[in-house]
């Protein structure tokens, strides 16, 4: 049987922990979270964050706690895609594209009270560029790569001038990952990693995490913004699925992610309510294109994808919440066709091209649990795979593991198969298709490198937008499938379930939850 906590005791037992560790900083600190059940929203989690520190972490479920905590000198409009102004006010760029000149916001200050001004803009960016950056570091070569300096004009003024002129630079100055703003002395003072002790200028300041078990933050009373609706968050991890959901139609959680399209009755039946809008994301299945592994041959890579039926995979497992892929790219994307396709479904030629090729055995490596982007969990998709690809006459290994070892396990393992998505971060194509041009294991974890394909990327990353910026996107969209780089799965919905007295923007379009943009009565 199951064991469940009232709000009231849930969010008591986050202050007791938080106070042993030492977590709350002062009296003011504590008095500031109330116990009434309307101040605190509680967010039923299926994964855990893997770190706090943007510059360190990639994952969606780091995202948003990273989004609520910091913010960077542009964002996305609530619901939209479009770009709005946020550390910084305005800015100017040179004729020649390569100069971008940011006025930022006056007057607004880092949880721990340190100034945000251009100081603290050249510190952020400055650590992840070499010769500071570090191989952990995976979002700073996909959104600074392109940088060559930053320049302090005066105290609320930064230049930073580029290499070379980058269409999406703005759209990646958005980014929680690589692009927000951190304090630098947090940094100094735990040696450049804010992991577990995150200092932002967001709505929302942390106050302490127990692993395993929940995260709490509160409300940043000196925010320069509207200040948040919701006083407290309690970020509960709840890896097991049916417990989330029981868990919320109970009340005792307000807000789920995680969300399994076969429970959407049980939801709906315990007086809860269904969140859900179109994404930006592809669910895919890595080929490990290391040297010496059979999956590094495109002629194995295809028969593998034509021994699983795709279609018939998604919906059974997800029964209409995502759509099949028949590319990388989603459907929202430029440079998108509905006639690029992976390879149709014939087992038996992938039998006689596996069988050829001598491939008998494989490892596939998954993640125990559900995921936003695959609640159905990643171990059942495993399985879904074993099985078709058994009848193709290969004998499918799985291993399972929590996501941060997954994670962790996907850099430093040996195996052949393992499952990865993409979250667009905002709307430009470089975004989507740039991790699989990268030579960075942490996000392009197959290595799969095409030399086109990186030409092709590369190229379209430095021109205007227009039809030739998108015709070449179209092309690398195009190479990804023609060379089975990957086999992509599907593209999910963002879906989250919550009580009837939560509302607002429960999933903003790039698949975060921002605790600001809800209510609680």
């Amino acid at each position: 049987m199951k064991k469940f906590f009232s709000s009231k005791k849930l969010l008591a037992a986050a202050l007791t922990l938080a106070f042993a560790a030492g977590t709350m900083s002062s009296a003011a600190t504590a008095a500031s979270l109330s116990r009434k059940p309307q101040d605190n929203l509680i967010i039923g989690s299926a994964i855990e964050p893997t770190g706090l520190d943007p510059a360190y972490v990639s994952d969606l479920d780091s995202a948003t706690l990273t989004y609520n905590i910091y913010e960077s000198l542009l964002r996305n409009k609530p619901d939209s895609y479009e770009l709005e102004p946020c550390l910084a006010e305005s800015w100017t760029i040179s004729d020649d594209g390569k100069t971008y000149t940011f006025k930022l916001r006056q007057g607004v200050k880092f949880h721990d009270g340190t100034p945000f001004n251009a100081e603290a803009v050249k510190f952020n960016i400055d650590r992840q560029l070499p010769p500071k950056q570090t191989p952990q570091m995976a979002y700073a070569q996909l959104t600074l790569t392109d940088i060559e300096s930053v320049k302090v004009i005066d105290e609320y003024t930064v230049e930073i001038k580029l290499k070379q002129s980058s269409t999406p630079f703005l759209s990646n100055m958005s980014i929680s990952f690589g692009a927000a703003m951190i304090s630098p002395t947090a940094l100094k003072k735990y040696n450049n990693n804010v992991s577990n002790n995150p200092v932002g200028t967001g709505p929302y300041k942390f106050v302490s995490w127990d692993k395993g078990q929940n995260l709490v933050l509160t409300t940043n009373e000196d925010y320069w913004g509207p200040k948040p609706a919701v006083q407290n968050v309690i970020f509960r991890i709840i890896k097991d699925t049916s417990a989330r959901v029981v868990a919320l139609n109970n009340g005792e959680v307000d807000v789920i992610n995680g969300v399994n399209s076969t429970l959407y009755d049980q939801i709906k039946s315990g007086g809860s309510k269904i969140y859900e809008n179109e994404s930006n994301n592809t669910d895919y299945m890595v080929f490990n294109c290391r040297e010496g592994y059979v999956t590094a041959d495109p002629e194995v890579r295809k028969a593998i994808s034509q021994a699983i039926n795709v279609p018939e995979l998604v919906e059974t497992l997800h029964r209409g919440f995502s759509t099949p892929a028949h590319s990388y790219f989603p459907s929202i994307l430029a440079g998108y066709s509905k006639d690029v396709r992976t390879p149709a479904y014939d087992p038996e030629a992938a039998a006689r091209v596996l069988a050829a090729k001598g491939v008998k055995e494989l490892k596939l490596m998954a993640y125990s649990g559900a995921r936003a982007a695959n609640p159905a969990g990643g171990q059942v998709l495993a399985e879904a795979i074993q099985a078709y690809l058994k009848k193709a006459g290969v004998k499918v290994n799985i291993e399972v593991y929590d996501w941060a070892n997954y994670r962790a396990r996907m850099l430093t393992d040996k195996w052949d198969l393992c499952f990865i998505g993409w979250m667009g971060d905002h709307g430009d194509p470089d975004n989507f298709i740039q991790p699989l041009s990268s030579a960075d294991p942490a996000t392009n974890p197959g290595l799969w490198q095409n030399a086109e394909f990186i030409e092709k990327t590369n190229k379209a990353r430095h021109m205007p937008e227009g039809a030739e910026r998108v015709a070449l996107y179209a092309r690398a969209n195009q190479i990804v499938t023609e060379d089975s780089g990957i086999l992509p799965l599907y593209h999910v919905k963002n879906v989250a379930a919550y009580r009837p007295n939560i509302s607002g923007q429960i999933i903003h379009p790039i698949g975060v939850l921002f605790f600001n943009q809800m209510s609680k009565k």
